[in-house]
This record gives C-alpha cells, structure tokens and sequence, in this order.
C-alpha cells in the first residue's frame, strides 16, 4: 500500500526557517509567512521536512490514491523558492502572466527571491488555489 511522504509534522516553522543559510532568503521567508498566513488566515505548519503549508485538504483520484495536502504553500530550498499552488487551476496561468520572475513545474512555481515578484498577485494566486481545492474538495469545509 503507498504511504503518503509529504505529511504534516510538529516540526517548528520558525526553527525550520532559522536554519536557512542565506539572510535574503530567510527574510523572504519570513515575509511569505506572513503574507500566507494573513491571506489565509490558517496558521503555518511543517509538511515533511521543508515545506510549510497552510491549511490542510483530503483528495481520492479515481486510481484510489488518497492523502492529504497543504491547500498552499512554500518552502525556502537552497536554489530557489518553491511556491505550492493548486494543480489544474485553470485561472493560475492568467495570474501568472503578471507575478514577475517565475519559472513553474506541474504544482510549484519557482522564484529567486520575493522582490522579483508582484505580492498582490501573490495573493491573488494563493487566493485562487485555496478557492479552487476548496471547490473541488467542499467535503472539507
């Protein structure tokens, strides 16, 4: 049976965060503490050992694969900053067009450092993704 790796942990968020080596990049972590948290308004928690999410949904794909997941989030990696949206959100790509300095895979979206980007849309994005899971997934309500 699979066993979900990415879960969420006890782990201290500011502990976690006090270790990242580069200044910039735990000033900016910091920030996108605060900015995701007061978007959200759900308090930060460790998912494994380097992601920091915030609040918290249960998806079942039809293989019945099921588990739990942040509905955002971030984590402060050595080469860039990992942002945690929602995957096949159809608005992202709109929001994206206007964040600033990004590249993106399948769920994150990578930048160097925060002041690369515009946090009104940064907003906006974790906005959207919390509505779109929230929408897919009402159960969690």
């Amino acid at each position: 049976m699979y066993e979900q790796k990415t879960k969420e942990t006890d782990q201290s968020v500011i502990e976690f965060i006090e270790q990242v080596e580069s200044p910039k990049k735990r000033a900016d972590a910091y920030r996108l503490l605060d900015l995701f948290r007061d978007t959200t308004g759900y308090e930060a928690k460790m998912w494994g050992p380097s992601i920091i999410g915030f609040g918290k949904y249960h998806y079942l794909y039809a293989s019945g694969h099921e588990g739990d997941a942040p509905l955002v989030g971030f984590s402060p990696r050595k080469a860039k900053i990992s942002l945690y949206f929602a995957t096949g959100d159809p608005d992202r790509e709109d929001l994206l067009q206007h964040f600033g300095k990004h590249t993106t895979g399948k769920a994150c979206v990578y930048i160097n450092k925060l002041e690369d980007v515009d946090e009104a849309i940064l907003q906006q994005l974790i906005i959207q993704s919390v509505r779109f899971l929230q929408e897919l997934y009402p159960e969690q309500q």
